[in-house]
């Protein structure tokens, strides 16, 4: 499912702008989720396979957007953007602490939708120098 994504996510930069794919891609992620921890098991079964696929376009999408935010020190931001990995070591066992002491997986779980919707809200403050390149039909005012 992450390639898949990751394709269908490649040909959607193609004719939409990047933040409203990643807007569109982080929101199937937090319903994907949300049915995968509160649905049935056969729910879960085809749920979270489809996390899997929402998330695959996040990284790269997030990584142009914010080097096409600067206009010098490429390199360094990119060493800074690289250094925010360390926030997925830390998610985890913070899902497992909250685990813990409620008793209920679901419930440390709840720091995923933090993330995700911090991702979310990317696709709104993100300014981009130079918006991508989309087909002629999908190409709004600010994109020309």
């Amino acid at each position: 499912m992450l390639t898949l994504g990751c394709f269908l996510g490649l040909a959607l930069v193609k004719i939409l702008d990047s933040r409203l794919v990643l807007k569109l891609f982080s929101m199937g992620a937090m319903l994907a989720l949300t049915a995968a921890l509160f649905g049935t098991s056969d729910v879960a079964v085809l749920a979270f396979p489809l996390v899997g696929f929402f998330l695959s376009v996040m990284w790269s999408v997030i990584f142009s957007l914010a080097l096409n935010s600067v206009r010098v020190h490429h390199g360094s931001f990119a060493g800074i953007l690289c250094t925010g990995i360390v926030g997925g070591g830390l998610a985890s066992p913070l899902i497992g602490f909250i685990a813990d002491l409620s008793g209920d997986l679901r419930i440390g779980m709840i720091v995923v939708y933090l993330t995700l919707g911090y991702i979310f809200s990317i696709g709104f403050w993100a300014k981009p120098l130079i918006a991508n390149k989309t087909l002629p039909i999908f190409n709004r005012k600010e994109n020309c």
